[in-house]
């Protein structure tokens, strides 16, 4: 990363998407949870937290909104969404060698109105099973 990248990153205000991400991350924690990294970019997607609840790994996916009042914010994790998530998820376990650890997908809702502080948290553990070609199962 460039010096002038960081600076852009640190002065720039974070976004609402960003905002959930980092409320999700400290109610992980809250919950007992080990975050192993977080915004995780690989080719076939990103992941928004990786964490470990016990001996499982667990990839999060964080959906963030203003309102539930076009519907609730995991609807949006749809079955595009979970095959990309189950192939990036298969990629970190492989590229790790943590394939015969147990693994999940939760889903985190937050809710963060405007005036509203803090956001309310809704936290879907085991939102879906692995997806798509090249499934990997628990």
């Amino acid at each position: 990363m460039t010096l002038r990248a960081w600076f852009r990153e640190r002065l720039t205000p974070p976004t609402l998407g960003e905002r959930g991400e980092r409320a999700a991350a400290k109610y992980l924690r809250r919950l007992g949870y080990r975050i192993v990294t977080t915004r995780r970019r690989h080719r076939y997607g990103e992941i928004d937290i990786i964490a470990v609840d016990d001996q499982t790994v667990v990839f999060v996916e964080v959906k963030t909104r203003r309102s539930s009042e076009n519907g609730r914010p995991a609807e949006a994790v749809d079955s595009t969404r979970q095959a990309r998530l189950t192939r990036a998820a298969l990629a970190f376990l492989k590229s790790h060698g943590l394939l015969e650890y147990s693994s999940r997908f939760d889903v985190i809702e937050v809710i963060w109105p405007e005036e509203e502080q803090p956001p309310s948290i809704n936290h879907i553990c085991d939102a879906f099973p692995a997806a798509g070609k090249g499934q990997f199962y628990n």
